[in-house]
């Protein structure tokens, strides 16, 4: 890879995280009403005649997938965010008897992932009707955009994760996500 090419794709993903987060921060500020109090989220939904998603309000997952060692994936959203991005977001469970650990294998094999440690690094989704493969963004400094540094987790404890990827085409709705060490599933994008 040339210096050019590698120079050129760390300013896209550098501008398009940088969106992200712009976006990110202007849907957390509150906007204030006509009494001066904030206005709550649920009326700022029904004022903008929003429907909710299949996946909000929903105690249904999108998939279960089972790893090694009694390690459960569940994935609860899938949303396109407006920068062009999917935000898969879930808990690891350990449905285990014993404490146990995410496997190494779960970051992938490209060396800049594995540097920074434990992580989901390693998933993909794939656009069957599109032929594509999306993995994991990476900020500037080649870092997963996805919970790293994963802790021992207790039997019967989970802990929050979540992915970052780069969109599918509107059209795709339908992804499957593969994460080594776990099985692969099919799941629904909404947004």
């Amino acid at each position: 890879m040339n210096i050019r090419f590698a120079m050129a794709r760390k300013g896209v993903i550098a501008v398009a995280v940088g969106a992200g987060l712009i976006l990110s921060l202007a849907g957390c500020s509150g906007g204030d009403g006509e009494d001066g109090k904030p206005e709550t989220s649920a009326a700022a939904s029904r004022d903008s005649g929003s429907d909710p998603s299949a996946q909000e309000g929903s105690d249904e997952p999108l998939a279960e997938l089972k790893g090694e060692d009694g390690l459960i994936l569940k994935l609860t959203s899938a949303q396109r965010d407006v920068g062009g991005f999917v935000t898969i977001s879930g808990e690891l469970k350990n449905d285990g008897d014993e404490p146990a650990r995410l496997s190494v294998r779960t970051a992938g094999d490209e060396t800049e992932i594995i540097r920074h440690g434990t992580s989901l690094g390693g998933a993909t989704l794939v656009d069957a009707t599109g032929k594509k493969r999306y993995y994991v963004l990476r900020d500037t400094d080649g870092r997963p955009l996805t919970t790293t540094n994963m802790p021992r987790i207790k039997a019967g404890a989970s802990i929050p994760v979540f992915m970052q990827f780069p969109a599918p085409p509107t059209s795709t709705s339908e992804v499957a996500f593969q994460l080594p060490t776990f099985a692969s599933a099919t799941i629904s994008i909404s947004g």
